[in-house]
């Protein structure tokens, strides 16, 4: 593994059948036979469960494809980790249905017995360096927004948890950790005809993900350098914009944000 892993799926079964399978599932029959490199590896545990990690930002989305795959042949759980972003997402996958999961990844990993990878890079290597996020929401207010959220969490938002901003573009979603979770997907399935942008980004914008989602889904992506395996259909500008700065400007979204500090 050339790298640390950003993204994994750990599920049961046998490692070279595991690895006939990924490939299967991520490559083209051309890409095989033209003796394309596989975009992951396959890490045998000590039981039933394996991990089959990838290093590349530009596979970001395989794992989910594999693991939704994976899930329809096997009678347990299937997980799938993006780790690229920080907090890190885990989620549970059961016959092709999803469910988000409040775990660190590394201790349900070690708990199946195939730990993940990659624990000795130093913690200020550029590709441990998180991911950052924020959003846009066409059409919707600060306050009818937070009024929303903490009926869905049940509680007050606390202090710097998320910052929600009137803008004139709309609804501008932040977060003094980063990271803003799945505040905008929340927000958008319960105000549906509301359009908005998620957008994730590394430090210096290298690495650039808009999505524009409408009702709690993702109806197309902008992903600079282009994704492997694309989540939605590929739009070409977002804004009728091609550059990232310029995006992060359309939107209203301040490109020092992404910064790590």
């Amino acid at each position: 593994m050339s790298g640390w892993p950003l993204w994994g799926v750990l599920t049961p079964g046998e490692p070279a059948q595991l690895e006939d399978r990924a490939r299967s599932i991520v490559m083209t029959e051309m890409d095989q036979e033209l003796g394309k490199k596989q975009p992951f590896e396959v890490i045998p545990g000590r039981g039933r469960y394996h991990a089959i990690v990838g290093a590349d930002l530009s596979e970001m989305g395989a794992e989910m494809q594999l693991a939704e795959e994976l899930s329809l042949e096997v009678d347990e759980p299937v997980y799938s980790i993006d780790r690229a972003n920080d907090p890190w997402t885990v989620l549970s996958w059961r016959n092709g249905a999803m469910d988000v999961l409040e775990v660190d990844p590394d201790a349900l990993a070690s708990s199946l017995g195939c730990p993940l990878p990659g624990k000795t890079v130093p913690s200020d290597s550029p590709e441990r360096k998180p991911l950052r996020s924020a959003a846009l929401i066409e059409g919707l207010r600060a306050q009818e927004a937070q009024r929303a959220l903490e009926e869905e969490y049940g509680e007050p938002l606390s202090p710097g948890r998320l910052r929600l901003e009137d803008t004139p573009q709309g609804l501008r979603i932040s977060s003094t950790t980063g990271s803003i979770g799945f505040a905008h997907i929340t927000l958008s399935e319960r105000f549906p005809h509301a359009t908005g942008y998620s957008v994730i980004a590394s430090p210096s914008l290298d690495w650039f993900f808009v999505t524009k989602i409408r009702g709690g889904e993702g109806i197309e992506e902008f992903v600079q350098p282009p994704n492997i395996f694309p989540n939605y259909p590929v739009a070409s500008t977002i804004k009728g914009e091609i550059s990232p700065e310029r995006i992060l400007a359309a939107l209203g979204i301040p490109a020092e944000w992404f910064r790590n500090e």
